[in-house]
C-alpha cells in the first residue's frame, strides 16, 4: 500500500470525504458539532432500569 493513497472514508457527521488532519471527520465544523452531541448528552445510551425481585427490608443499626 502506499503512504500517498487518499482514504475513501467518509466524515461520521455530513458523510464528506474525510480530512487528516480531523479525522475522523471532513472540517473543524463537523468534529465540533460531534464535541456538542457528547457534551449535551444526544450519544447517551438508553439504559432500562430493572425493578429488584424482592423487597429490601429496612434493617435497625443496634
Amino acid at each position: 500500500m502506499s503512504k500517498n493513497k487518499k482514504s475513501t472514508s467518509l466524515c461520521p457527521i455530513c458523510n464528506a470525504p474525510r480530512n487528516e488532519a480531523y479525522r475522523p471527520f471532513c472540517s473543524k465544523r463537523c468534529a465540533d458539532i460531534d464535541l456538542n452531541r457528547w457534551l449535551t448528552g444526544q450519544y447517551a445510551i438508553p439504559v432500562e432500569e430493572e425493578e429488584p425481585d424482592e423487597p429490601i427490608e429496612d434493617q435497625k443499626l443496634n
